[in-house]
Formats: structure tokens, sequence, C-alpha cells
């Protein structure tokens, strides 16, 4: 992936994503103000008012998706898609397939969403990207916030009456996020972008070890907080999707595929087979995303074709509950 960030408004390509031991490092996210379904923050959940800026390749940005899936906010809630491939100016907006432009700024690259936004910003240029068309300003760009203000401020504008954060499993929840984000969801960027043998290490071992636990887990129930869906198993899926064509050879995580544990592989199957999971995936950009971007990593740029992996044969999870999936045509292909 080209390094770079902005430093005053500038953008530079210097970056280093390691510290000096080898570990990768991550940049606190800098836009944290919130929408709220009473206006409290100065920013009131409005039909037509957001606009979500992201990358189908992004895990982070996926989470954001499929929230917006999930709780029907599609007619609420705009959205661009980024070019898979990020250029040596970071995010762009193009034609390709899977991509959608900016129709909202007219611009070329994400970056100059941030700098309209603050126009001396110095930090990374992530995506998601939460965008207020009326003040002109980025609202958030934390994923985990994003995600829990589309399930619980939207709410009312939802056409989908799901609650993915329950009164009753909240502190659950949100222990279950924090328990799975540091061996797993940035586990695999800390084992990927590692520079020495030791960080390395020591990344891939956590990351193992948290999937053992958690495939035991789920041997005794349908998700992540007992048997009814919730944000953690959003938080969960964006991982375990792309971890035997991403991670398990891109990022070094190959002691074990997700298909190799069979009740992750199963708990995949049945999140992915649920329409609004299905309608925000598409395995092709994001493999682009990964292999071409990354050229640290992957200087030749070259996609691997594999392997094959079926996300639609039958799972086995409804040993659990009742509930069966649906079939869907997914929109973001």
């Amino acid at each position: 992936m080209p390094s770079g960030m902005m430093i005053e408004g500038k953008w530079t390509t210097n970056e280093n994503k390691s510290d000096p031991s080898g570990k990768f490092k991550e940049t606190p996210t800098t836009f944290r103000d919130r929408v709220t379904a009473d206006g409290s923050n100065g920013f009131k959940v409005e039909a037509g008012r957001y606009h979500l800026y992201i990358s189908l390749a992004c895990p982070w940005a996926h989470r954001t998706l499929i929230m917006r899936e999930i709780k029907g906010l599609n007619d609420v809630i705009s959205v661009s898609i980024v070019d898979p491939i990020m250029s040596d100016k970071g995010w762009m907006f193009s034609e390709a397939p899977g991509a959608i432009p900016d129709w909202v700024n007219h611009t070329q690259y994400l970056q100059e969403v941030y700098l309209k936004a603050a126009p001396k910003y110095t930090g990374r240029v992530t995506v998601p990207v939460l965008w207020d068309k009326q003040t002109q300003t980025i609202i958030n760009n934390e994923s985990r916030e994003i995600m829990r203000m589309f399930d619980v401020e939207f709410g009312e504008l939802a056409t989908q009456k799901i609650d993915l954060y329950p009164r009753d499993l909240q502190h659950q929840i949100d222990e279950t996020i924090d328990a799975i984000y540091l061996p797993i969801n940035a586990g695999v960027y800390r084992a990927g972008f590692a520079t020495s043998q030791a960080a390395y290490e020591d990344a891939v071992t956590e990351l193992f070890e948290s999937l053992d636990r958690w495939e035991a887990i789920l041997s005794q129930q349908r998700y992540l907080c007992g048997n009814q869906l919730t944000e953690a198993d959003i938080c969960m899926f964006v991982t375990l999707y792309r971890f035997d064509s991403v991670y398990y050879s891109h990022f070094k995580c190959n002691l074990r595929r997700i298909i190799d544990y069979p009740n992750l592989w199963n708990y995949l199957l049945d999140l992915y087979q649920r329409p609004e999971f299905k309608a925000t995936c598409n395995l092709d950009y994001t493999k682009r995303g990964y292999y071409m971007s990354m050229t640290d990593i992957n200087p030749n740029r070259i996609v691997p074709k594999g392997p094959i992996v079926d996300f639609d044969q039958r799972h086995d999870r409804e040993r659990f509950t009742k509930a069966s999936p649906r079939e869907v045509i997914a929109p973001y292909s």
C-alpha cells in the first residue's frame, strides 16, 4: 500500500507503519463527532443529509456498509466507493467495477474530502468517512462509532427494525468487540505489516489463540453473544470473510485457514448467506485492493487466482435456531 498521510494539509509519502521493534502501529482516527436522533451534538438524524465514503476492500469500512444494509438505510444514507486500488495519492474515485464516484463533493481523491473538512489536516486519510452534506464537513471516520450510529441513532428511519445492540446484551457486545479487535481484526494487520520476526510471531500467535477460543465458543452457540445476531458478529465477519483469500497468504497468517475450523467456517457461511451481508461483498474487488495496493509486501502486484471459496455451500448453524438463509443478488458486484 502506498505509504502516505497528510501533514498540515500536504500529502506526504514518508509515513512509517512500524515502530522500532517492528510492530505495526495504528494511527488514531481524528473525526469523532456524532449524529444523534435528537440532534443534541449538533448533527441530527435526517434522511438524505449524510454520505458514506468507503472501500469494499477495507474491513473497517465494510462494517459500516453491512450495518447500512441490514438496517435498511440505503435510501437514507448515500454512498461513494473508492477505486479498489490505492494510488500514490491515497484512495481515489473512478469508474472501475464496484466503484461509485464522489458525486457529492466531486473529488478525485479522498484526501480532498478531508481537506475540505480541515484544510490543515494532519493524519491518515482512511475509510470509512461519514460526511454531512449540510455543514460540509466530516462527522466521523471511526468505523465502530459510525456502525453504532447507524444501528441506534438512525433507528427511526431504518426500514428494517432489527436491533443489533439490545439493552440486555450491550455490555457483552462491547466486551466482545473489544476482545476480538486487537488479536483478530487488527491482528491480521499486525502480522502482515510486521517488520521483525518477533513482532510477526507475537501477532500470529495471539491471532490463532483467539481464533481457537472462538471456535470453542461457537460450538455451543450460533453467534458471538449467544443465539442473537449483534454488532459483534459484523465485526468478526469482515475479518473472517477475507481470511482465506487474503490474510492467509498475503499477511502470512497461515497456521490454519478458516475453512479448517468447523464452527468458525459454518458461522462465516451463516452470516454471508444473509442477504444483507452478501449484498456488500465483492471478493474480486477485495483481492485486487489488497494484492495490488500493498506493494511493500507484494511488489509485483500479482493477484492470486485462488483459493476457490464457496460461501454458498450449506452450513450447519440451524442446529441452534430454526432461522434459514435467504437468497439475494449482490448490488455491489
